[in-house]
């Protein structure tokens, strides 16, 4: 495997475990998104990065400034996935929505992007983070299906990693 980093931005420590989960099973780094960098991008062929999403499908705070490093980096040639946490009860109509912010800036920067997860597996009403009847990367709802969470995770990473 290329070298591959774990990013997320998490406010209550939910996405966080996701990440250290994830970073742990492929044996990889897991850093706040509030130390991406430029360089950390440069330095890294395969990018996983996640958010949790807050208010109506916006991305987590931490994310502010590294979704600027995104931006402003050429993603040529690297491979990104994405996973998010949402609430598919208590905010049906934006469920991880913040995955949306973070997929359109990488697909911007030229990133190829893995890792679309079948939206049908899941109850909500609306997801900006929805294309073409899937989901951008891995949604995930620690709060009303905890108990999928860890069967997800597996099945995706199972799916990117021989991308990666």
């Amino acid at each position: 495997m290329k070298k591959t980093i774990v990013v997320y931005g998490s406010s209550t420590g939910t996405c966080e475990g996701i990440a250290d989960e994830i970073a742990a099973k492929l044996g990889v780094e897991a850093i706040s998104a509030s130390k991406l960098t430029a360089n950390v991008i440069a330095a890294n062929d395969n990018l996983i990065l996640g958010t949790s999403t807050w208010g109506v499908g916006e991305i987590q705070d931490d994310w502010y400034d590294g979704l600027k490093a995104v931006k402003s980096s050429d993603l040529t040639g690297k491979t990104v996935a994405i996973f998010g946490c949402g609430d598919s009860a208590s905010y049906s109509a934006s469920f991880c929505g913040g995955m949306a912010e973070i997929y359109n800036a990488v697909l911007a920067a030229g990133a190829n992007v893995v890792g679309s997860v079948d939206a049908s597996e899941y109850s909500y009403d609306d997801s900006e983070a929805v294309v073409d009847g899937s989901f951008v990367g891995l949604a995930l709802d620690n709060d009303n299906e905890s108990d999928k969470t860890h069967v997800r995770i597996d099945t995706w990473i199972s799916a990117i990693s021989p991308l990666l």
